[in-house]
This record gives structure tokens, sequence and C-alpha cells, in this order.
């Protein structure tokens, strides 16, 4: 039987849906619901089969990602939720690392944990770094904490008790006593979230687990009963933000791991058309109606790590967020799209975002009731846009709204024309977003000049080629489908599933037995859950080692085989671990013992899914010309405006606007477009501006 798949991508703006069949990719954008996100999702797939002469019962497989989790934590819409922790550790959250992201700050603004003061709690029990019992758990302190939670209406618990992860008893104990105390309530246990050493990120990621649970719990139910009440029987996986898959439940029991899905989704889709480009190094742009995403992408592989930051308070600064210690395809991501709102602050100054105006009401010109200029406003008074480009997605497109908004919030106390205000505004946000890939790029020690930039989502093809100026680079790939990229990502995934175990091991006294008993623990733990999400599947495994000189605090991630080790390989991990940090830091230190603090394993299904070409164009007439805002003029030009389908190998000077089903590509002056290999749309470069 032929596959017929679904993916769905939940934004904070649009829903996107990628149907791949037998005869292509089909592809459909509708506003997002977000009070019930599940209903944008069950019309948009009826819609869809629909459009498709599909039956329910003949999609083969569904696999979804939501930014449901991510918005909770940084709205702090997420339940109400206690900390149980060891008596004397309930300020771990508040204290955190005692890191600052900036040194010379003396106003310096870190997150507020999650879980407020009031509801974290101690109890006695205490563990012996080794997992050895010094005070055992009080089991009628906890009897009595369960009349408190009763009384404060807890509906979630994170229990993260110190050295759980070296030995998780106590926290299992606690279970067994709260569970049939608290009918109803949730329970995350740092030794199964995160089980690693660090009690600072091990209890904030537990506590953003926690708090999050009820509802994606919830949601999730509505969505398996909505999608077997149209009649689908296919199993439904989520996207990861390890870029993988997972069955349900695990989503429900570990939905902090569902935190970057949407982004992930869109890293899996650019690195695929890395690989089929042959791009040694690419630079991932996605932009959407809420946020920007950025990711840089190396031999047909994102950047990966085994932490991030949520919510972080400082723009895009590292430190500035709280940490949460799961595997994540590595990306910045910041509130720049195409419904972020612009201001003026009493300094007079313009700011763009974080603010979204979302889907409801949306921008101003949604005519839905909001009143702020959007990014989108902008775009449609300088003609980047057009409301016909919005067809289909069930939305009415006023530009006089889109004027009125721009002169009031922007040109009015600028004393600037609404021409002029939009294009204040977008050359706001285009270097916002231009700031977060250098800032990106400096963290990681790479020159964006040489990588060209695939750019997708729905504003990724309108902003690409003025963010290249700004980052010197001189190509841009606008892929097939660029509109809804992270949803053909996620068909694209294999199942995947990483863990961690922290350990203690100098090399000078590795212990290969213990070595090889840890690995073949985590082996069954991880190929379970692949198994789930893809049964029969061959499973391809991945070790890494994290090793530090004794006494660092910082570690190196090393790849290593995956086969048993004998205490003979010993030298061999010593003297992989000098290449690497000679490699990374030039010169490696001599007669300093180094030690593996981390073991890491990643099981995936073998193979990708093959995705079939994309099949929709946009067939509407298009005039030949459209009035476009040139910034090199400061006016607004006749360009040449070309369906996608219509654009060859020949070079389409600009300025031109190039239109498609969910993406328009911006073509400034100074740059060419033509289709390569595949379909897509390259934009070069030529510096011929004048």
């Amino acid at each position: 039987m032929s596959e017929i798949r679904i993916g769905i991508d939940v934004g904070g703006t649009f829903t996107d849906f990628a149907l791949a069949t037998p005869g292509g990719l089909r592809t459909l954008k509708l506003p997002t619901t977000p009070r019930a996100p599940e209903r944008a999702i069950l019309d948009g797939v009826q819609q869809i089969l629909r459009e498709a002469a599909i039956a329910p019962e003949a999609v083969t497989g569904i696999v979804h990602g939501t930014t449901l989790a991510t918005n909770a934590i940084i709205s702090r819409h997420g339940a109400r939720t206690a900390l149980v922790t060891t008596e004397g550790f309930r300020d771990v959250l508040a204290m955190g690392d005692e890191g600052r992201f900036d040194q010379y700050d003396i106003t310096i603004v870190k997150p507020e944990p999650l879980i407020p003061r009031w509801w974290r709690y101690g109890v006695p029990e205490r563990l012996a770094a080794d997992g050895a019992v010094l005070l055992p758990l009080d089991e009628q302190a906890l009897h009595a904490l369960a009349r408190t939670l009763r009384d404060e209406r807890i509906e979630s618990v994170a229990l993260c008790f110190l050295h759980a992860h070296v030995n998780p008893a106590h926290e299992r104990r606690a279970l067994e006593v709260l569970q049939p105390l608290l009918p109803g309530v949730l329970f995350s246990l740092s030794s199964e979230v995160s089980p690693e050493i660090g009690e600072y990120a091990r209890f904030s990621t537990t506590a953003a687990n926690a708090f999050v649970q009820p509802q994606v719990a919830t949601y999730l139910d509505r969505l398996e009963t909505g999608l077997a009440a149209l009649g689908l029987t296919a199993p439904v996986f989520m996207f990861l933000s390890n870029g993988g898959l997972c069955h349900l439940d695990l989503a429900r029991r570990f939905p902090i791991r569902l935190v970057e899905s949407g982004p992930a989704g869109g890293a899996v889709f650019a690195a695929q058309l890395a690989r089929d480009l042959g791009e040694e190094a690419i630079l991932a742009f996605d932009m959407g109606g809420t946020t920007a995403k950025i990711c840089l992408i190396d031999k047909g592989v994102p950047r990966r790590s085994p932490s991030f930051e949520m919510a972080r308070e400082h723009m895009h600064r590292q430190g500035s967020g709280l940490p949460a210690r799961i595997p994540v395809i590595d990306l910045v991501e910041i509130g720049a799209g195409g419904g972020s709102l612009a201001r003026v602050d009493a300094q007079r100054r313009l700011q763009v975002g974080p603010e979204s105006a979302g889907s409801d009401p949306g921008p101003a010109c949604y005519a839905r009731g909001g009143t702020q200029p959007a990014v989108t406003d902008a775009n449609l008074q300088l003609g980047r846009l057009a409301p016909e480009d919005f067809d289909g997605s069930g939305i009415l497109i006023d530009p006089g709204l889109a004027t009125q908004a721009l002169e009031a919030g922007v040109g009015a106390p600028l004393a600037l024309d609404p021409l002029a205000a939009a294009a204040a505004l977008a050359e706001v946000v285009e270097e916002q977003m231009a700031g977060a890939a250098r800032e990106h790029a400096r963290e990681k020690g790479v020159d964006l000049r040489p990588r060209p930039i695939i750019a997708f989502g729905g504003g990724g093809g309108v902003h690409a080629a003025r963010i290249a100026r700004k980052l010197g680079a001189t190509r841009v790939i606008v892929p097939q489908g660029a509109g809804i990229g992270s949803a053909i990502g996620f068909l694209q995934a294999q199942a995947v599933y990483e863990l961690s175990r922290s350990v203690a091991m100098p090399l000078s006294a590795f212990d290969a037995g213990r070595y090889n008993r840890l690995y073949a623990e985590m082996a069954a733990e991880a190929g379970a859950f692949v198994t789930a999400a893809a049964p029969g599947a061959q499973q391809v495994a991945q070790r890494t080692l994290f090793l530090r000189y004794k006494g660092q605090g910082q570690t190196l991630q090393i790849p290593v085989e995956d086969a048993d080790l004998t205490d003979q390989d010993a030298p061999r991990l010593h003297a992989l671990f000098q290449s690497h940090y000679a490699a990374l830091y030039k010169r490696a230190l001599e007669r300093i013992p180094v030690e593996i603090v981390a073991l890491s394993l990643r099981v995936a299904a073998e193979g990708t899914a093959p995705t079939p070409a994309v099949t929709d164009r946009l067939d509407r007439p298009l005039p030949e010309t459209a009035m476009l805002y040139d910034l090199t003029t400061g006016a607004m030009v006749p360009a040449r405006q070309i369906l996608r389908a219509d654009l060859g190998p020949r070079p389409l000077q600009g300025p031109a606007l190039i239109k498609d089903k969910g993406t328009t590509i911006h073509v400034p002056r100074g740059f060419d477009a033509r289709t390569i290999e595949g379909g897509h749309v390259l934009l070069t470069y030529t510096g011929q501006e004048g």
C-alpha cells in the first residue's frame, strides 16, 4: 500500500499542512486557533484531504509539531506547579548557577523561576554524591505536604532531590507516597526527565516539564480524539526538539522535549536541501508569523546541543534564559515574524517585537480588530506583499487598515509618512534578525559570509535578500514549498531518542565493565522508544562522551564507536580527547588528569522517509509589473512580477517579485534570481545596485 502522510506544524500565527502522496506533495496554510489549537488542525486535515480526494482511512501516518509548550513557558501560562526537593534546597531555581550573561551590567535582569517560592517545598531526606543514603526520606512530611498541595490546588509536581541522578530511590518513593494522595495531579521526576549532574539545570528542566505537562497532555488527548472522530486511524507522532519523532505517550510524559519542535523541523528541511544540493555549509533562516529561527548546518547535518535556554530575557544573549538539559538542534529563535508589532518608545526609538499580533487579532490589515502596525502591514505598504497572496487562508486583507496603523503607530510619533514608516519598520526587523545571526555565529566561531542562506517560512523569501546583504552573504536559496518548510521537515524525519547519564570516571581509573553496563542499559531504554515509533526499522546508535580536564567546568563532546570497550582502551580515549582539545584551543594540556563526566546515546531508525516533489502551483494570473519600494531610490518603482513556475535558468534582475502558493520572494535591486536543480530559486548578489 502506498504511504500517505500528513505533516502538521502549529505556529503562533499559522498552522501549516504538508500532505505527501504518491502523486506529489500538497500544501495548505490556515490561521492558528490559539484558544484551541486542535481546531485549526482538524479543519485543515479535512480540507486538504477533501481537496486531494483522499479518504481519512487511507492516511498511513501523521507527524505533528507544536509551539504549545514553548508559548506556555514564554508567556508563563502553565499549570499551578509545585517543586518538592531536599530540605534546604528550594531556592536552587532562584539562585541558579551564579553566572552572569553580562559581567558589567549592574542592573542585570535574570529570568524568574517558573515555580514561585511559595510553591517550592523542602522535605527531610539526603543522598550523598555517590547515591548513598545519608538521611532517609521522611514519609510523614510527605503526607503533611500532600494536604498543603491539595489546599493550593496544585496541578503538577516536580520531584527534584539532591543527587537523584545517581540514585532515584527517594524520588520514586516520594511518587509512590504522593500519587495516591493527590489524584489527578501529574508528576515529573528529575531522575527521569534529566538524569544528569548539575542541580540547577536538572531542577530547571524538570520544573519546565511539570509546568507544561497538564496543558500538553490535555491538548494531545483532544487532538487524538478529534482525529479519530474524523476517521483517521493512522498513528500520530510528535516531532521532537532534537529533530526526531516519538509516540504520543512519550510526548505526554516528557513535553519539555517538544519545546523547539517546530523550528527543529525547519532545520531538518534545510539540512535535507543542503545535502540534495551538495552545499557543505549553510545558514538556515526560517521566518514565520511570530518568530524567526536561525540554524547553522554543516555537511548536511544541523548542529546539535545537549541543552538550550528557554525564554531568554535579554534578546538573544547566551545565559539570559532558563536552562533545559535536553538534546536539541542548536538554533536561535527571536520574536521577529510577520505578526511582530511595532511601537515607538519614550525615547522615540522604533521597536519591533517580540510582542506579536498572532492570528487573532493579527496584523491591522487582517481586519480582525488589530490596530498596532505589524511587519506584515509594512510589507503590504512596501508592495512586497499583495492582498491576493493570502487567498485560500480565510483571511481578507484590507491594505487601508495597514496604512492607518503605520501612520498612527509609527508615522505620527516620528513625523514620517506611511511609506517611510513601513521602510523603517522593515529595516529594524531585518537588522534584528541579522543581529541574531551574527551573535549566534560569534558564539560558534563561524564566518557567515561564504555560507548561502536557505530561506523558508512564510516571510523567509520576503526578507532573506536584505538580511544576506547585512551579513555579507551573496547567495540565497528559496526552496520549493518554502512557506511550509517545517511541516515538510517533519515528514523527512526519523524516529530518534537521545538520553544521557552522568558518571564520574577518571580515565586513569577507567572501568570498562561499568561503561559497558551503562551503555547497555541506555541502549535498551532508547531502543524501546524507537521501536515503539518505528516498529521493524533498523536502528543506528551513536555514542558521545563528555570529557574534561579535572577541575574544569566545561566539557568536550567526543563521538566514539558503538561497541563495548576494555580497560586497555583508556589511553586511546585520552589521546582522542587531547586531539579534540588541541583542535579547538590550539594546544593540549599535559600532566592534567582527564575524566569522563557523562555518557550520551542517540538511537535512530535508519533511513529517511522519501518526500515527493511539491505539486502545488499558484495558478492565478499576475500583472506583469507591480509597484515595489526600492531602498536605493527610497521610492516606489515598477518591478517585474512573475510566477515561480515561469522562472527559468535565465537570471531575472531585481527589483522583482516572484510569487508562488504560500511564498513570495522579494528580489531587491542588486540581486538576480533563477531556477536551479529541484525547482528551487537561487538569488545571487551582483553588486549592481545603482
